[in-house]
């Protein structure tokens, strides 16, 4: 009966959560002239008994545009939103972004690049990013943009390049006997196949597949080179240059931050903390409190750890499932995920 009562009330608690979630959507759509893809709440995680907020974002493990939980928000949706709530909030002076990941796929490194750009440009606000114990490929990629980028001596970044990784299984395939018959419009319709023999892979195929690595990387190389070069204007002198060589540094090599600091690649050496007080330092203001923008806790988050799983093997629920790499896609990937 206990139980009961305790679960009823927290239904009515959650059905009132939504109402009052669904009513906030209809806000932000009236005011933004689009759906809001998130749900999300401000949370204050250090008071400092002031006016002004410093708004922290996080980016950790793979970056992925595929959903990252049970809903069908992408880390992508979710930065993007996080950005347009600090930059519609006056009291927002910057935003801290929090990177730890070895980053992930092309497109949403760029996309997520872009929303950082864009914000700082629309909403004239600074992003300091703080680099974690990994920051590295992606993850620098979309540190890029910062106005301020700080680094631990110990961070491990750089691995500037793109990669695109798959399996050649044709000779596992003809020792058990199976031959794959393949039906195709084109000669190239099949490139990229694990299936193929060695013979069969068409010069042409290699050239067109490396030809898109390097316009890639390319791509990456300009965002490095635009981004310090931003950054580098917007603080009249303060800050890192990039090295004059330092395209040599752009092979795909791991950099500790140290030699990054060193190269032009990051503006500062120290922790969270010095992220912080950089960022309050380019906001202009003294003291802030630190925000975040999360996810409310709803009823549906209870029900699943209750929730019975019928495989006899143990799974542990995190709330989110990172993503698997997926053969044919271009990542900005630090090349230790890949082992």
């Amino acid at each position: 009966m206990k139980v009961a009562i305790v679960l009823g009330i927290l239904l009515v608690f959650s059905v009132l959560n939504n109402l009052r979630h669904m009513v906030h959507g209809v806000t932000l759509r009236a005011k933004s002239g689009r759906q809001a893809r998130e749900h999300l709440e401000e949370l204050t995680f250090e008071n400092n008994q002031a006016k002004n907020k410093l708004a922290v974002l996080d980016i950790a493990a793979i970056i992925s545009n595929e959903p990252w939980d049970r809903s069908t928000h992408s880390l992508v949706d979710l930065i993007s939103d996080q950005l347009r709530l600090a930059g519609e909030d006056d009291s927002a002076k910057a935003v801290v972004l929090r990177v730890d990941s070895p980053g992930g796929e092309v497109l949403a490194s760029d996309e997520i690049y872009r929303a950082i750009a864009d914000f700082e440009k629309d909403y004239k606000k600074p992003v300091v990013a703080s680099m974690g114990g990994l920051a590295a490929s992606g993850g620098y990629y979309v540190s890029a943009p910062c106005r301020w980028i700080v680094a631990n001596e110990l961070t491990i970044t750089g691995s500037i390049g793109v990669i695109m990784h798959s399996y050649n299984y044709r000779a596992l395939l003809n020792k058990v006997g199976v031959r794959p018959e393949v039906f195709k419009s084109g000669k190239f319709k099949d490139m990229l196949s694990g299936e193929k023999d060695e013979q069969d892979i068409l010069p042409e195929e290699k050239q067109m597949v490396q030809s898109l690595i390097d316009e890639t990387f390319a791509r990456f190389k300009k965002v490095v080179a635009e981004g310090r070069e931003n950054a580098n204007d917007q603080n009249r002198g303060e800050g890192r240059h990039l090295a004059e060589n330092w395209e040599d540094y752009a092979d795909g090599r791991v950099l500790s931050g140290k030699q990054a600091y060193e190269l032009g690649f990051v503006d500062e050496l120290g922790n969270f903390d010095t992220a912080v007080e950089r960022a309050r330092q380019l906001a202009r203001i003294k003291d802030a409190n630190l925000i975040q923008y999360q996810r409310p806790f709803d009823l549906g988050s209870l029900f699943r750890l209750f929730g019975e799983s019928e495989s006899r093997a143990l799974k542990i629920d995190l709330g989110m499932q990172l993503p698997k790499l997926q053969a044919g896609r271009l990542y900005f990937l630090s090349p230790t995920v890949l082992h």
